[in-house]
């Protein structure tokens, strides 16, 4: 790769940095934009990647609508049913209360990866300054001069090459799929046990065939893993219980190390940070790529804001200054998400009794207050506005 210059510069060919290059394109076709992908030019790669189910909420889809870059193979979710094992406290959260299509979609992580790259590449066919680059090194990425620089590039949680402010919670994700006995099509289960959150979740091979998210600490997780696989159904139906009968088969499990990591500031004179590069989120309340689509989404406003005028006014404190009210408007979404999803991931695998106890009236609490219900899931579905 040669020496170059561009307006903007967006390290990270994942969902976050597709979908902030298409939201500029989309609003922007002459943007000067250079996105830098890790990934090779072609899909076959990634159509054999990581098939995990991803929970993506309503106001995602509508987002990803914008720029026709929606799945077609997805499981909607109607209803979500929580509640805590052997203790009291549930809650039911439906779609009619909210007069809403669909509560949120569990999606193939490759799903999303490649839709967003197929809408790119229809608006690249409009966009004579957008050049993809395929890297292979961080050396090459300091070839390229931009007067903005996006770092989309976030990884997993004890992947990154950043730690800034969070926690470690001692926990690991076993994710699957798991074949139940009689499943109720576009039901969501959250089980709060004595070590985390198990959530079995919808998904698009079938009505009885649900995504599994079993969170312990990474020794019981490990444990799980290397179970054989009716030991394993055994012990996921001893912590879920009957409700949706007798758990079948299971089958692709995985293991996911769970933390908190977020900075502070999120800009810095012409840079900015966004998605996982941003924040890596607990997925107790599946909100981590949701909080960084919406990032892409408002970024990619502010920056046609300032590219898309006359190139004699443009200047490097116009982008500090659209960067910095960036900045501002995402402080008030990104401080509840985060702090709910903390909140949650901790309250949660606490086995105190008071704190037992104060879990089974909240969760009462949200059955028979409606209103702190809604704003709950409204929070969850479009973010603080």
């Amino acid at each position: 790769m040669t020496s170059s210059n561009c307006d903007i510069l967006i390290q990270g060919g994942g969902p976050v940095g597709l979908a902030c290059a298409a939201w500029i394109l989309q609003k922007f076709p002459e943007a000067n934009i250079t996105l830098l992908d890790r990934n090779s030019v072609n899909d076959d790669d990634l159509a054999q990647a990581d098939s995990r189910g991803i929970a993506l909420s309503h106001g995602s889809k509508l987002l990803l609508d914008t720029i026709h870059a929606w799945p077609k193979e997805s499981a909607p979710i109607h209803r979500v049913h929580v509640s805590q094992a052997g203790r009291f406290g549930r809650a039911l959260m439906t779609r009619e209360e909210l007069n809403q299509d669909a509560l949120g979609h569990i999606i193939r992580y490759r799903d999303i990866h490649l839709t967003l790259r197929k809408a790119l590449r229809a608006l690249q066919t409009k966009s004579p300054n957008f050049t993809w680059e395929q890297i292979q090194n961080d050396a090459e990425e300091s070839q390229i001069h931009a007067k903005c620089i996006v770092h989309a590039e976030g990884g997993l949680f004890k992947k990154q090459d950043w730690v800034e402010s969070g926690r470690d919670y001692g926990q690991s994700a076993l994710v699957g799929l798991v074949e139940v006995e009689k499943a109720e099509p576009h039901q969501a289960w959250e089980r709060f046990t004595a070590e985390g959150p198990l959530a079995v979740l919808p998904s698009h091979y079938g009505a009885n065939v649900l995504n599994l998210v079993w969170c312990g600490s990474p020794e019981s997780s490990q444990h799980r893993l290397q179970l054989a696989d009716a030991e394993f159904l055994h012990e996921l139906q001893n912590e879920f219980g009957s409700r949706i009968g007798r758990f079948q088969k299971i089958q692709d499990r995985r293991l996911y190390e769970l933390g908190l990591n977020y900075r502070k500031e999120i800009t810095k004179d012409n840079e900015v940070w966004i998605g996982n590069a941003a924040q890596t989120l607990h997925p107790v309340a599946g909100q981590g790529l949701n909080l960084g689509l919406r990032d892409a989404f408002l970024l990619a406003e502010k920056l046609v804001g300032v590219f898309s005028g006359p190139r004699e006014n443009q200047s490097p404190t116009d982008v500090q200054n659209a960067l910095q009210e960036y900045a501002q408007s995402r402080k008030a979404d990104r401080a509840t998400t985060i702090g709910l999803t903390d909140f949650m991931a901790r309250i949660f695998t606490s086995n105190l009794a008071p704190i037992v106890m104060a879990r089974g009236l909240a969760l009462s609490a949200l059955q028979w207050l409606p209103p702190v219900k809604t704003a709950l899931a409204r929070q969850m579905m479009f973010g603080r506005r």
